[in-house]
């Protein structure tokens, strides 16, 4: 019987020669991440375990995203504590302020999430790197401490539904509005512990860039990962990048699926989540009359390099509204650097939009860009759970760059078409 894509790589990684879902294995790692908000929690755990050295030190990846540049006296002392670590355990992928990026973006960026492998993080979204067709997934401090140490962790092996999309994007559609359409559908836990396999010519027509999108929203759906085959793109974009050989992993034509679901994305336009969850969702067409106060353009999801010419393309001689803060936030320093170079920053602070070192920042209501009571926020990050950007009685609504940019130039959201000549 024929195997999926995320059985063959843990199958691989623990020396079965198969293995089937719901069963419990050991599997060594390639890659364990972790950030300035998680790190500290699990540099004590691992300090318990008595070990003197992490199991491999090109193998493990830190970079303080979340709080920094530091915001107040606690997250100092938490980029502290993780920049000891990193020194004192010669932590080769350590990444700080100044070179670092939002872990997510950077990571892929720097070669070192490649296909086939297992990648570890503690961050829920750590599941992004499926794009590259990884076993990418989130997990707690304790557990990024143990795989620290032993470069192992145990998994059970999750069912996966397969997600096939036909068709041809329509204007201003993206990865973004495929993924919160499918969330859209199944819900928040539809895809509760299942690896989500996105297939199909929709797919297959995607940037990489697009594809991140898409994995980086799997755990939204409750997803343990979120898997796109390695083709001649994915290889392309790893040329000059990949710090390893990898090999990638296919799933079989005769592989058992949990489900599978087809959707013609020709039937698609923008999507907008409403609050309070990813999988309130509904075109931008039937949006309504939704005042906004800001608009938040970056993250891990949609603060990629493609992400910033969408949100360009829509500014570009307009202006912000005049009740609304608009803040445009690079995923790196080099996604940073290049859209410097390509005059989208010019079009930027000229349309009255605030640009930002890379920062996860106001995603998780940590800084640079907080919501007061009563407000409301479009952005292309992944979560508008009650509070995430702030009071408790403010709101965030969810949508790809180019809606989040025309909702910014309109004051409330809007599609791109309404601004675009």
């Amino acid at each position: 019987m024929g195997m999926t894509m995320v059985e063959k790589i843990i199958a691989a990684h623990s020396d079965n020669d198969s293995v089937k879902p719901g069963q419990i294995v050991n599997a060594r790692v390639d890659l364990v991440l972790g950030n300035d908000v998680t790190t500290p929690v699990a540099i004590k755990e691992f300090n318990k375990i008595g070990v003197d050295s992490v199991f491999d030190r090109d193998r493990v990846a830190i970079v303080p995203d979340h709080f920094t540049p530091n915001k107040d006296i606690n997250s100092a002392q938490q980029a502290l504590m993780v920049r000891n670590f990193a020194r004192e355990k010669e932590i080769t992928n350590y990444f700080e302020v100044g070179e670092m990026g939002i872990e997510h973006c950077l990571l892929p960026e720097k070669g070192l999430t490649l296909p086939g492998e297992i990648i570890v993080g503690a961050d829920s979204h750590t599941c992004t790197y499926g794009a590259l067709g990884a076993l990418a997934t989130g997990v707690g401090s304790t557990d990024m401490a143990a795989a620290m140490a032993t470069g192992e962790l145990w998994f059970r092996v999750p069912e996966t539904i397969k997600f096939v999309y036909t068709g041809k994007l329509n204007p201003w559609v993206s990865g973004k509005d495929l993924i919160l359409y499918t969330i859209g559908k199944i819900g928040v836990d539809g895809a509760l512990y299942k690896a989500m396999e996105f297939t199909g010519e929709a797919i297959e027509n995607l940037s990489m860039d697009g594809r991140m999108t898409m994995s980086n929203m799997a755990i939204e759906a409750g997803g343990k990962c979120g898997l796109i085959a390695c083709d001649d793109k994915t290889r392309e974009y790893l040329t000059d990048r990949a710090v390893r050989d990898f090999t990638p992993y296919y799933s079989d034509n005769d592989a058992i699926y949990d489900r599978v679901i087809e959707y013609d994305v020709s039937e698609i336009e923008p999507q907008v989540a409403f609050p309070h969850l990813p999988e309130n969702t509904r075109p931008v067409s039937k949006a309504g009359d939704v005042k906004i106060q800001q608009s938040v353009i970056g993250s891990c999801t949609n603060g990629r390099l493609e992400d910033l010419r969408i949100a360009a393309e829509v500014l570009k001689n307009k202006h912000v509204h005049e009740d609304v803060r608009c803040i445009v936030l690079p995923g790196t320093q080099e996604i940073y650097k290049q859209a410097m170079k390509e005059g989208l920053f010019e079009i930027f602070i000229d349309a009255g939009v605030a640009v930002s070192t890379p920062t996860c920042g106001p995603c998780l209501g940590g800084h640079m860009g907080i919501l007061a009571k009563g407000e409301r926020a479009i952005s292309t990050t992944n979560r508008n759970f009650v509070g995430r950007m702030g009071h408790p009685e403010s709101e965030v609504y969810l949508s790809n760059p180019a809606v989040a940019a025309a909702s910014a130039v309109k004051g409330y959201i809007a599609s791109p078409e309404e601004v675009v000549e």
